[in-house]
């Protein structure tokens, strides 16, 4: 006899253990659990949370908050945290409850750190677009001849006068 697939915890029999014991079938029952993994580590109960790392197993395990954001990036998302707003409507306790709470980030900041944002800000907008290597097409002017421009500022020339 070929088995299909190893049995290695409880919760890959579903309810044939249930139906083995509640139909008296001693034998069915004593080779479902024979073919059970002897390994206490494969047992359903220490199954899951597989794919977490220590750390979040530890945060989950003790039920903690996840630690405080240090940096807050305006330029990925548009909502972050603020408790200004409950200190100076109710007071420094309501505060540190909110902090506590929902913490809010020690700096908020756009996408670049604060000496390039400072740079960046000095600079024109052609240098920031080159820095952040987005592409900047040219426009192309349309080209005239010299005589359409010269009737062109004719014509400027005479609306300003009549406006005038």
């Amino acid at each position: 006899m070929q088995i299909e697939s190893l049995l290695i915890n409880e919760l890959q029999l579903g309810s044939r253990l249930n139906a083995a014991v509640e139909h008296q079938r001693r034998g069915e029952f004593a080779l479902l659990l024979a073919l059970l993994s002897a390994d206490s580590s494969d047992m359903a109960q220490f199954q899951f949370d597989k794919d977490l790392t220590i750390n979040q197993k530890l945060y989950k395990k003790f039920e903690l908050p996840q630690p405080q954001a240090l940096v807050d990036d305006l330029s990925t998302s548009s909502q972050h945290k603020d408790n200004s707003l409950v200190f100076h409507s109710h007071g420094l306790r309501q505060f540190h409850l909110q902090q506590n709470l929902s913490p809010e980030a020690m700096v908020i900041r756009g996408k670049h750190q604060d000496g390039i944002a400072q740079v960046l800000s000095n600079t024109s907008v052609l240098i920031k677009s080159k820095y952040e290597n987005n592409q900047v097409s040219p426009e192309l002017l349309e080209d005239m001849h010299f005589v359409e421009q010269l009737e062109r500022q004719r014509q400027i020339s005479q609306t300003m006068q009549i406006c005038a």
